[in-house]
């Protein structure tokens, strides 16, 4: 298996599901993560938190995912958030406007 690929798992967090990803998310595994996304949204959770700490890279179909998700979520006034993207994501999600309707925390100097 290539370290590149993808790699997803869901834990428990204190508001809800936290999906935690590795690797790098482009058009090749954008079927999986949105049906990652999909299973926990469909769950009713209020708010779903993905931890991008580990995704060194995602493309823009990745980026639209995200984006489906938070919009999905906030029609029914729940929360989609990201949690410590590294400096290539967040750079996709600012030159994509997805930082501006998703809620991102970040804590390394320089990231939205």
């Amino acid at each position: 298996m290539s370290r590149d690929m993808l790699e997803a798992s869901v834990t428990a967090g204190e508001a809800g599901p936290v999906i935690v990803l590795s690797g790098e998310a482009d058009q090749t595994c954008a079927g999986q993560l949105n049906a990652l996304i999909s299973g926990q949204i469909s769950d009713g959770v209020r708010q779903l938190t993905i931890d991008l700490s580990g995704l060194r890279f995602a493309d823009t179909a990745s980026i639209r995912t995200l984006v489906l998700a938070a919009k999905a979520l906030k029609e029914r006034n729940a929360n989609l958030v990201l949690l410590h993207p590294q400096q290539p994501v967040a750079r996709t999600l600012a030159l994509t406007g997805a930082d501006q309707l998703i809620t991102i925390h970040a804590t390394v100097n320089g990231l939205p």
